[in-house]
């Protein structure tokens, strides 16, 4: 099966390259420009195409023959939907990395065309939503009865550029949470508690990671809670912002918030990922007052969100091909998917 890194020359998109080829995979590299992309296949001898998004016809012919399509562009708010709707037009199977509640809820909405076309989607293959999603589903599967899930992290090294522009996003969004069942919008850092790690407590702050939605897709927990870990002050700045509500969220403020984006924001070294990696904490009750609590380390979430991904490619490009349809990484893989990628542990 052919297949295709779209956003090939973006910060991950140029790790999945790299690391695809050391697996003797060969993707074809795909993105809006030629330009960009053509020194990388030409060191790999790798093959290009090049055409936009927001040319649905180029889009179309630009996925002739590609049976499998990991989608590395974002902010995915923008870019999910038209790639998507391609890939079920033409039969391809839809992976990305994203994050984004919003893209999750599309996704989910074109299971039933997904199931026709035969084709998986599962966007969130990456950090996003991969070791927090397999936690969730272990805690599931050991305490069958569970009614609450919180799940959190604390993640080194800072964020890419288009991981920030997804977080700039989300300033005019609010926070949200899983409450019985339901997608509940709350305020920017809502809730605040502490996570042990390594005999210190770690200060974290509710946010509105993609685990809100998948978490209920892959065990029926009804309410869920996402907490990251961050130096209080933050969580501090955040409330103060809630003042400015809607405003957050106008074209003109987003648009300067990502332009101060792309000047600073380079994302991280290879010697800061090196350096860094990621701890993640899972809890979940019963209404009998059972608790069940687990704790993982990952690398930097970009080394995993790279083995991650490729895993589930390898998955589709080589196992026995799955029904069609929407699923999230545990759906797909099994609970213990994380635990078999490099350098992860539960502590």
């Amino acid at each position: 099966m052919e297949w295709m890194i779209y956003g090939a020359n973006g910060y991950t998109g140029r790790m999945m390259v790299e690391e695809a080829v050391k697996r003797g995979l060969r993707p074809v590299l795909a993105g809006r420009s030629a330009a960009t992309l053509e020194p990388m296949a030409k060191q790999h001898g790798l093959p290009v195409r090049a055409f936009a998004l927001d040319d649905p016809q180029a889009l179309r012919s630009g996925l002739n023959g590609i049976g499998l399509v990991l989608h590395c562009a974002g902010p995915f708010s923008a870019t999910c939907a038209p790639m998507l709707e391609a890939c079920l037009d033409s039969g391809a199977h839809y992976l990305d990395i994203t994050g984004e509640i919003d893209v999750f809820a599309h996704c989910h909405a074109q299971d039933a065309r997904a199931r026709d076309k035969g084709i998986v989607v599962l966007p969130g293959s990456g950090f996003d939503v991969v070791p927090t999603d397999c936690l969730a589903a272990q805690l599931k599967r050991e305490l069958p009865g569970a009614e609450s899930l919180v799940l959190a992290f604390e993640a080194g090294g800072g964020p890419s550029p288009g991981t920030a522009k997804t977080s700039v996003e989300g300033l005019g969004k609010g926070g949200r949470a899983r409450i019985d069942g339901r997608m509940t919008r709350v305020p920017l850092a809502w809730k605040t508690r502490t996570f042990e790690r390594d005999g210190e407590q770690r200060f974290a702050m509710t946010i509105p990671w993609g685990d809100v939605y998948t978490a209920y897709v892959s065990t029926g927990i009804g309410n869920v809670e996402v907490y990251m870990g961050v130096p209080p002050g933050t969580a501090k700045k955040l409330r103060r912002l809630r003042l400015l509500g809607p405003l957050l969220g106008l074209g003109p403020v987003q648009s300067m918030l990502k332009k101060q984006v792309e000047k600073r924001v380079r994302g991280p070294s290879d010697a800061t990922r090196g350096k860094t990696g990621c701890v993640v904490w899972g809890e979940a009750r019963d209404a009998a007052g059972h608790e069940l609590k687990r704790r993982l380390r990952t690398p930097n979430g970009y080394e995993i969100t790279v083995t991650a991904a490729l895993g589930i490619v390898a998955r589709l490009l080589d196992g026995p091909v799955p029904k069609g349809g929407y699923y999230t990484p545990s759906a797909l893989m099994g609970a213990d998917y994380v635990l078999s990628l490099p350098g992860v542990s539960l502590d």
